[in-house]
């Protein structure tokens, strides 16, 4: 009976063990860090495609930078998996991917607000194009909708700081100045 999962956990753990030991005999004999194995880049790339599938990743246009950024940082942070501490490598590399897709979604949103301050700042006559149709004159509908849309807030949100939490029944009854 064949397993439905796509990534072996038990195959991916024993092809990391194996890598760790060449790296570790390269180290010692001086030689250059061999490449990673093909199976573990096979691993990985299923792993970050699958998580691409979520809901909360799946309709971004550069979902494929989020899997090649995900793939690019285990790649990055293999050395640092431990089987003497994990004997779970699939939950380790996903951890890392769900993080790699943070930071690039939350880089792709920086870089669009970006774009719409700089449009924003221009001049539209200089974008003001209109052309002759068969049936009459039209204008540029991107230079109406932004002109019409030039009032939006295009600003980097900040950081959210987490409120400091009490540690003592005292502390928190200073801090809400209940006695």
């Amino acid at each position: 009976m064949a397993s439905s999962h796509y990534v072996n956990n038990a195959d991916f753990l024993t092809a990391i063990k194996e890598y760790r030991l060449s790296v570790e005999e390269a180290e010692l004999s001086g030689k250059e860090k061999p490449r990673v194995p093909e199976y573990i880049g096979e691993c990985l790339l299923k792993i970050a495609t699958h998580l691409s599938y979520k809901s909360n990743f799946i309709n971004y246009t550069y979902r494929e930078d989020m899997i090649n950024d995900g793939v690019e940082n285990c790649l990055q942070y293999i050395g640092n998996f431990d089987p003497s501490k994990s004997s779970n490598p699939f939950a380790y590399f996903t951890q890392i991917i769900y993080y790699a897709f943070i930071r690039k979604i939350q880089k792709e949103k920086k870089q669009t607000i970006v774009k719409n301050r700089i449009i924003m700042d221009m001049s539209f006559d200089e974008f003001e194009l209109q052309a002759q149709d068969e049936d009459g004159e039209f204008t540029n509908m991107m230079i109406d909708y932004l002109r019409n849309n030039n009032d939006k807030d295009y600003t980097i949100p900040k950081k959210k700081t987490k409120k400091k939490t009490s540690t003592s029944l005292d502390d928190f009854m200073e801090e809400n100045d209940n006695v």
